[in-house]
């Protein structure tokens, strides 16, 4: 499966610890979540999505379309 996630993170030049800082969470707590070790929340999904300006089905691999709807 793609990591998304991760491919955002760094299509945006962003270490993980901005990003992290960037959505109120730890760099380790971000890690985890990018390396699959933690499960992604909704509230985290949310604050990506917004973040990135994508849809939530866009981070989670199920559509390649980023947009929202």
């Amino acid at each position: 499966m793609k990591n998304r996630i991760r491919d955002l993170r760094e299509d945006h030049d962003l270490t993980q610890q901005r990003l992290a800082s960037c959505i109120g969470i730890t760099q380790r707590k971000y890690s985890y979540i990018e390396t699959g070790t933690q499960p992604l929340t909704d509230e985290i999904l949310i604050k990506l999505a917004d973040f990135y300006h994508v849809s939530i089905d866009y981070l989670l691999c199920q559509t390649d379309n980023p947009k929202r709807a």
